[in-house]
């Protein structure tokens, strides 16, 4: 009587183990999902060369830079620096450039 009593515990306990696994799997099936959609929906956004947070577009004095929302980095494309430093005679930037060239 004890083995089939036995063999019931363990049944019983294949069971239990069987559904836990199950819940894992279908806890992590939904997480990939969620981590797919998430990335479709940023498939356009850019990621940061430092990190892997996404570059948002902002709007300063009228030229489109990037900046991380992770590591709040900048990032500027081609000839953006230009324009930057083009904008005022007396900017910051470009007395720096100045200086630098002579």
């Amino acid at each position: 009587m004890s083995k089939i009593w036995d063999e019931r515990k363990k049944s019983v306990e294949e069971e239990y183990f069987r559904r836990k696994e199950q819940e894992l799997v279908e806890k992590l099936r939904a997480k990939r999902a969620e981590e797919a959609q998430r990335r479709e929906a940023e498939g356009s956004a850019l990621q940061c060369p430092k990190c892997d947070g996404t570059l948002d577009v902002i709007a300063f004095e009228d030229v489109e830079i990037d900046r991380c929302n992770k590591c709040h980095g900048v990032w500027l494309d081609a000839g953006e620096l230009e324009r930057l430093t083009g904008q005022e005679e007396s900017g910051l930037l470009r007395r720096f450039w100045q200086s630098l060239a002579g």
